[in-house]
């Protein structure tokens, strides 16, 4: 099913095919006319599956004819759990907003910069991409008003409320006009995310996108069993062995992060860490040349990963295990995408051993676990 059978303002689906976009993804082609339709939404589907575009393009047809927004009251308003998915997610509304036939304006707001510019900039915004945190702020200094607010998005819904926004969500849904579409977008279908749908949602449409098996196997696996003492010399050994160009480096906590990437340059490996404690401007940065090719390895926890989002990465590796089999799966995620092979690497001690094993019992995968013992590495 193209693009142009799917109700979409003609100058988006000429939008969509200058930028190769030919065929929707499943979520995609059933959410769209959808949201068209000023349906509510639950959609349900991994990492990488389209879902930022799915509401994205509905909603930009949606605007075509109504009036322009009154001086800091937003139209549409979209919560994401991390500053990284808010720049991104604006991204998208950018590029295609720059096409439309009428006026039209996003802001991406979020912690970590100054609120003053942000207070600013909000007027006559149509949509905005907040953070629950800097959302609150801007609204207790009067700086953004909600009564003419159409449409709500939860983006990776159920992360924010893993990382603990409820209380803030609800400040939030409590100022919010009762009468609006909801969209909400998860990656699982959890028992958090069903009693959010029960309180915001009245007969919602629940599309469940079942990731295809194959999708992992795009993915060539392997895992190391090393002892933690030797974790950053193999680390070193498979980067300079291997020349791999460009691999995201996944720790379990920031001090991890920042230790690992400072051990990769001083051995000469053009490193980064990104985490919750750098400020945005560093992060912003280390993302884009990441991002373009001008960063070998960048180092991050779980807390960022969903606001990492690189359709051609070539390799993952798990420098420590997660605690969630969900984490370790949208982790290798990262690479694969888009019908492109991808390697994900995994280090594993001899205390994670059976972590692993319920892992891929998980993933419905057995992964070769080598012995890094026979290697060499020293000078590494």
């Amino acid at each position: 099913m193209p693009f142009d059978t799917l109700g979409l303002s003609p100058y988006l689906v000429a939008a969509l095919k200058s930028q190769n976009y030919t065929k929707p993804y499943p979520i995609q082609e059933r959410a769209i006319p959808a949201i068209l339709a000023k349906k509510d939404i639950l959609g349900i589907a991994q990492t990488g599956s389209g879902k930022t575009a799915c509401y994205v393009l509905p909603i930009l047809s949606n605007l075509e004819g109504k009036p322009a927004p009154k001086s800091r009251h937003i139209q549409v308003l979209v919560l994401v759990p991390t500053r990284e998915l808010a720049i991104q997610v604006g991204e998208v509304f950018k590029k295609f907003g720059e096409i439309l036939p009428f006026r039209f304006k996003s802001l991406s707001i979020h912690g970590g910069v100054s609120i003053n510019p942000q207070m600013q900039s909000i007027q006559h915004s149509n949509v905005l991409i907040a953070t629950p945190g800097r959302l609150l702020e801007l609204h207790r200094a009067n700086a953004v008003h909600f009564a003419d607010l159409d449409t709500l998005v939860l983006d990776e819904a159920d992360k924010m409320l893993h990382l603990g926004f409820q209380e803030e969500m609800d400040k939030i849904l409590d100022l919010l006009p009762p009468k609006r579409q909801n969209l909400l977008f998860s990656a699982t279908l959890s028992p958090d995310i069903q009693r959010i749908q029960q309180v915001i949602m009245q007969q919602a449409l629940v599309i469940e996108i079942i990731p295809e098996k194959q999708s992992l196997d795009l993915i060539q696996q392997e895992a190391y069993q090393v002892s933690n003492e030797k974790r950053g010399p193999l680390l070193r050994y498979l980067i300079k062995k291997s020349e791999i160009k460009q691999v995201l480096v996944f720790t379990s906590s920031i001090y991890q992060a920042d230790q690992v990437s400072n051990k990769l340059i001083k051995n000469g490996i053009d490193a980064r860490a990104i985490h919750s404690k750098k400020t945005q401007g560093n992060r912003k940065e280390s993302l884009k040349d990441f991002k373009n090719g001008k960063l070998n390895v960048l180092v991050t926890t779980d807390l960022l990963a969903r606001g990492i989002d690189i359709e051609f990465l070539p390799c993952v590796i798990n420098y420590e295990l997660p605690r969630s089999p969900k984490d370790f799966i949208h982790r290798i995620g990262r690479t694969g995408r888009a019908e492109n092979p991808g390697k994900a690497i995994t280090f594993v001690s001899e205390e994670d051993l059976q972590h692993f094993e319920v892992i891929q019992k998980k993933m419905k995968k057995i992964v070769e676990i080598i012995d890094s013992e026979h290697l060499n590495l020293h000078g590494f």
